[in-house]
């Protein structure tokens, strides 16, 4: 049987896999989960062993001393304050593993690695990309770009491969959600603390992103599905060498979800909420890139000069949101009737939320390729996001809500 490595095990993607292969004892041997420390317990083949990614060849082959398996998971991710330090703390942490494994000898039994990145590829944080994404569109990068983390780990990889007996493999999910122990920083549960404050705060759940975006496009994420897909292309002969969207399989739009989750928690939608009057200062509007990605390719499709850049428009900025003194009050009754973590509210992603809301155009991820090769794997998405809300309640980071 064969064994699997998993870095970034604690994370909101890495935590899946590490639970999606210990659920597989009868497939996998050995599953070693590494990060800085452990979070929870696991299965007798699952082992947790020590990592620092951000440390040298030298010290991490130290630390990697004795561990070896057929396929590595690299889920691991550091988010630094610019794009050019993405670029070089994310970069340095792949190629460092990967000649640590090297030292150690174990590369010698290495078949595949399986690289977790994102929806980043398009450029979907520099405005409208093409619709929908595959995985063939070209890079978004050259003169007037800033880097792209992903794209340097994905030399990184390619480089790495061609000199060794082992080959690769690549993900792209989209607004991941999902749950990792003690981490706020994901979709589920900022979007989770908005609508119980709302509802402390008298029922009435306001969209505070983009109109626009609100009956817009959006594909997702579930990270248990994610890691289904992983356990799959770690097996699958056809996947050698190839990069793949991975979403839940459905295209989702807030104008349904909305309404879903003010019902989940407890709220109403106000009928006229893109008409009610709003504090001037509470909303914020954000140009996007004066060349969004998808001008890379509007000459060949009849679009030239037809593309507009991509603005990022909160009618709540949840920055200051999250600041008011009636919401930190609120947030504050919440977690003492409920026995919630009381620095939720200051440790939620408050920027990533209003961007994910905010943006004003799709966000459609063809899963095409992936089915061509046999992926069939699908999970309704506002069933996804319930889920996460009901396991960030059995944490206590979110009060429970209706089924």
């Amino acid at each position: 049987m064969p064994s699997a490595i998993v870095t970034g095990a604690t994370g909101i993607l890495g935590r899946e896999i590490v639970a999606a292969l210990g659920k597989d004892s009868g497939t996998w041997q050995t599953v070693h989960a590494l990060s800085r420390n452990q979070k929870e317990s696991y299965p007798p083949h699952v082992k947790h062993d020590f990592i620092d990614l951000t440390g040298d060849v030298k010290a991490m082959a130290k630390q990697l001393q004795g561990i070896e398996a057929e396929y590595v998971f690299f889920a691991a991710y550091l988010q630094k304050d610019s794009e050019q330090g993405n670029w070089d703390v994310n970069g340095a942490m792949l190629k460092n593993f990967l000649d640590a494994l090297e030292m150690t000898g174990a590369t010698q039994k290495l078949k595949r690695v399986i690289l977790t990145t994102g929806a980043k590829q398009y450029g979907v944080h520099l405005g409208p990309p093409k619709q929908p994404m595959e995985e063939s569109d070209p890079w978004i990068e050259g003169p007037g770009r800033p880097p792209n983390f992903y794209y340097n780990q994905q030399r990184i990889l390619a480089d790495k491969a061609k000199h060794a007996s082992w080959d690769w493999v690549v993900t792209y999910p989209n607004d991941v959600i999902g749950v990792a122990k003690g981490n706020f920083m994901n979709l589920g549960t900022s979007i989770g603390i908005y609508a119980a404050v709302s509802k402390e705060l008298g029922g009435e759940l306001v969209f505070p992103g983009s109109e626009t975006f609100y009956t817009s496009f959006d594909c997702f994420t579930y990270s248990r599905l994610h890691a289904q897909f992983n356990l799959w292309a770690a097996m699958e002969p056809r996947c050698s060498n190839q990069a793949f969207n991975v979403v839940n399989g459905d295209t989702e739009s807030w104008q349904n979800m909305w309404p879903k989750m003010a019902k989940k928690f407890g709220c109403k939608v106000p009928a006229n909420q893109f008409d009610l009057p709003l504090d001037k200062d509470a909303g914020s509007v954000m140009d996007l890139a004066p060349d969004p990605p998808m001008a890379e390719t509007a000459a060949e499709r009849g679009l030239q000069g037809k593309v507009a850049p991509g603005k990022v428009e909160q009618r709540i900025d949840l920055i200051k949101w999250s600041q008011r003194s009636d919401v930190k009050k609120a947030w504050q009754r919440l977690a003492a009737r409920e026995g919630l973590e009381k620095d939720g509210l200051e440790r939620a992603t408050w920027g990533f939320l209003g961007f994910v809301l905010g943006r004003n155009y799709d966000i459609v991820l063809s899963m095409s390729k992936a089915r061509r090769l046999g992926w069939n794997g699908y999970i309704d998405t506002w069933d996804s996001l319930s889920e996460c809300f009901d396991e960030l309640a059995m944490e206590k980071m979110l009060p429970r809500t209706s089924s």
